[in-house]
């Protein structure tokens, strides 16, 4: 009997639910520590109302002269948006975690790691958006760098 009522209300839920959304987005930026060095990658997600899971991918360049290492990352992150646009925005917290690979040079280390950040997906033309997004990594293991922060600006499209 309590199965039955349980598989009545998950029917319900999913009869009742709005329609899913994905997007993805491609990012150019700056990440930190010890110095700014130019940051790249992709993000692709779907959610339903409030509550989204994306993947990303971000590659930073190394800079040999600030001894600042490359960073690449791959990180599952689960989002906490408002369900709408208000007044052509629509506010984010993100945290997720992942794998890293950092190196400079010939050092090198590949390890797991967390994020936290949030944004904003500004509404432009029909589908087509900006995105702004601030991350702080937290690198578990032997990183030369063990917190970096990321900065961003994307163009996201919404489908």
């Amino acid at each position: 009997m309590r199965l039955a009522r349980l598989l009545i209300l998950a029917g319900l839920l999913v009869s009742t639910a709005s329609n899913v959304w994905a997007d993805a987005t491609l990012f150019y930026g700056t990440a930190t520590a010890p110095s700014n060095r130019t940051t790249r990658g992709f993000a692709i997600g779907a959610g339903l109302l409030v509550v989204g899971f994306e993947f990303e991918y971000g590659d930073t360049v190394e800079d040999e002269l600030d001894a600042a290492p490359s960073l690449r990352t791959g990180m599952g992150n689960v989002l906490i948006q408002t369900p709408f646009a208000i007044a052509g925005f629509q506010p984010y917290f993100t945290t997720g975690a992942g794998v890293y690979r950092e190196s400079l040079g010939d050092l090198s280390e590949t390890n797991f790691g967390f994020n936290t950040g949030g944004g904003v997906k500004i509404s432009l033309i029909g589908p087509l958006r900006a995105r702004v997004d601030y991350r702080v990594f937290s690198l578990r293991g032997s990183p030369i760098e063990d917190t970096v922060q990321r900065l961003y600006i994307g163009a996201n499209l919404k489908f």
